[in-house]
């Protein structure tokens, strides 16, 4: 049996860190760039028809935390922006990394995830380039008007068990997140979009594992699409994605508040903010995405 990326990685005990678990190959003589790893797409990730794009940046994030964090001792995401070209599929997986720029304080790099079609042409999925640095003086000198979205009590919000049955089936990844969604936001789940155009709610890994940067990728990207609460069903295919890592969060749950305010053309933009148990903003991010068909 072959063994998976996932399996290879040792002392791996939470499943976001098995699903974007990457294996470094021994570099070419050549030259050390393209830097090449193996993955392996975990099916328990999957949203829709393909694995979710926050779990996807992250992986790539992780081959760029380790390439450039060898090469520059820079290994904190600070700006990714991922380019989605197709549907990734559950399976194996390589990301290829190149460094652009090694600085002291910045250091840039580019990702790309490929897969094999079924006659082993290789297909690229997702196109990243990403700025990464270190994060451990990011709570110096903070001067913010931004304050963190008001919740009910994680006790008083609604759990993901309670979505309907044909969201739950084609939404793997809910099996691995603690969601509680705030109660004003899910009139859609009732057939009472609200038409604001916003969802927010706690979020937490359902392991237990705590967040840090590479699962502040994936937490923008982990509440339902806001296209939801415009009473538009199905789901939203990310064309871009742009990640702001503002801070290391502290233990504990996070608040993630999703909303969009323009939809045109067939495409609508999507603005996340996730903040700590502490109450510091620790990530942001906009994304441009399809809207879904209807008919």
């Amino acid at each position: 049996m072959t063994t998976t990326a996932a399996e290879q990685a040792s002392g791996i005990d939470s499943e976001f860190d098995r699903g974007t678990a990457v294996v470094r190959r021994a570099a070419p003589a050549a030259g050390p760039d393209p830097v090449v790893y193996d993955a392996e797409l975990d099916g328990g990730w999957r949203i829709g028809g393909g694995i979710n794009g926050g779990l996807l940046l992250a992986l790539a994030g992780r081959a760029l935390a380790d390439h450039l964090g060898t090469a520059a001792g820079h290994a904190d995401p600070i700006s990714v922006s991922g380019y989605y070209l197709s549907a990734s599929r559950p399976g194996p997986a390589e990301v290829r990394t190149t460094a652009v720029r090694t600085g002291r304080t910045l250091s840039t790099g580019t990702a790309a995830l490929f897969q094999q079609r079924e006659d082993g042409t290789p297909v690229e999925r997702l196109r990243v380039l990403a700025s990464y640095g270190d994060l451990s003086g990011a709570e110096q000198d903070v001067r913010t008007s931004a304050t963190p979205p008001e919740l009910p009590p994680v006790e008083q919000c609604i759990g993901t068990e309670h979505a309907p049955p044909a969201f739950l089936k084609s939404a793997d990844l809910l099996n691995r997140l603690d969601l509680r969604l705030d109660p004003a936001c899910v009139g859609w789940a009732l057939g009472k979009p609200s038409g604001e155009g916003r969802i927010q709610g706690w979020l937490r890994l359902k392991d237990g594992r705590q967040p840090d940067p590479l699962m502040l990728l994936l937490a923008v990207d982990a509440l339902p699409p806001t296209t939801f609460d415009l009473g538009l069903p199905g789901w939203t295919p990310t064309v871009e994605l742009t990640v702001h890592v503002r801070a290391r969060p502290v233990p504990g749950w996070l608040r993630v508040v999703h909303s969009t305010r323009n939809l045109a053309g067939g495409f609508l933009e999507e603005d996340a903010e996730v903040w700590d148990e502490s109450g510091r903003l620790v990530a942001q991010s906009r994304q441009l995405a399809v809207v879904p068909r209807l008919g």
